[in-house]
């Protein structure tokens, strides 16, 4: 099971950080477009709270997202079982957020975002590409996420 890591220091309060990722309505302010990430839509609630659920489309099928984790402001984690193309099977996606404020007056959050995947065994030949896909998007995403947050302070 493939598990990609990312870390961030963000000079932002991590409230202020929570409230920029729970906000997708509000993601095209920090997040642009990209060939694996096109959006956020059908969000069921606004604000994001637990148990939201929300589709993402994407090059290689759709993303149905939940919000299974909801912890202002230190956790966040989205299920996003991810229906392939062609009927190529669901990849199996948990992508969690660990905020960590330092001590002290700096303000500094530690961001870590965490993306599981479990590929089904149908993929294994295509196994290698989307784990790379999955990790250039998810490196893209935290450094906007920080180049965005870092204006905030």
């Amino acid at each position: 099971m493939p598990v990609i890591p990312a870390q961030a220091d963000i000079q932002c309060p991590a409230e202020t950080i929570f409230d920029v990722i729970i906000d997708f309505k509000g993601q095209d302010r920090w997040l642009t477009t990209s060939s694996a990430f096109r959006g956020t839509t059908r969000i069921s609630s606004d604000p994001v709270t637990l148990g939201t659920t929300y589709t993402e489309p994407g090059p290689f099928g759709v993303r149905h997202g939940t919000v299974t984790e909801f912890e202002r402001p230190t956790k966040i984690t989205f299920r996003q079982p991810m229906t392939m193309r062609l009927r190529a099977g669901i990849i199996e996606v948990t992508l969690r957020y660990t905020l960590t404020p330092s001590a002290g007056p700096t303000r500094v959050t530690r961001v870590t975002r965490v993306v599981t995947m479990d590929v089904p065994r149908s993929l294994t030949l295509v196994r290698p590409v989307l784990v790379r896909a999955f990790r250039a998007e998810s490196t893209r995403t935290l450094a906007a996420l920080k180049a965005y947050a870092d204006t905030l302070r």
